[in-house]
């Protein structure tokens, strides 16, 4: 079983860790600011820049709570002092995307034209140059939230296996499938 909730965690300059009374931890950087409510059954210290989290038992469900909360609050850290970046790409003929501010237009071959609108908390930017696949960067401090946006997007034109046309993550490797051959079908 994985142990990620004895892992410490260790707090970046600029950043602050605040836990309440009850058991509220607050963070705050120069990205942004988090609020998370943690478990009972699961206590937080801070020590020399370092939060630890225990367990005040070893049942399963708590064992699964205590990596939890610890894998919530260190993408929350590096949320508010790093940011988290994705990259998507649309691949097919005559796939398009722009931005306008916060929408984000998607031409993806289908016969009308999809038009998003990305909340405040993601930085969207568009790459087309010629004769390349469009590239979409989203930026956010919220994991989560980034990555229900790109599960979004990309579930209008998933990528098929046949000609690998649709929206992928830059570098997202797909099983390709051999499609049907003439010489079968002829015997």
């Amino acid at each position: 079983m994985s142990r990620i909730g004895n892992w410490p965690i260790s707090i970046p300059e600029k950043v602050t860790v605040n836990v309440t009374d009850n058991n509220i931890i607050e963070v705050k950087g120069p990205k942004g600011e988090f609020r998370q409510a943690v478990s009972p059954e699961i206590k937080v210290k801070i020590e020399d820049n370092t939060i630890y989290f225990e367990r005040n038992s070893e049942l399963k469900k708590i064992k699964s709570l205590h990596g939890l909360y610890r894998a919530l609050v260190n993408n929350m850290i590096i949320g508010v002092s790093e940011g988290f970046k994705t990259t998507l790409e649309c691949v097919g003929v005559g796939f398009k995307a722009q931005n306008n501010g916060q929408v984000l237009e998607l031409a993806l071959g289908h016969s009308h034209t999809y038009f998003i609108e990305l909340p405040e908390e993601i930085k969207v930017q568009t790459v087309t140059e010629r004769g390349k696949n469009p590239i979409i960067i989203l930026e956010s401090f919220d994991k989560q939230l980034l990555g229900q946006v790109v599960a979004k997007i990309r579930s209008l034109r998933k990528p098929e296996p046949y000609k690998g046309k649709g929206v992928r993550i830059l570098g997202e490797t797909i099983r390709r499938k051999a499609g049907k051959t003439a010489a079968a079908a002829a015997k």
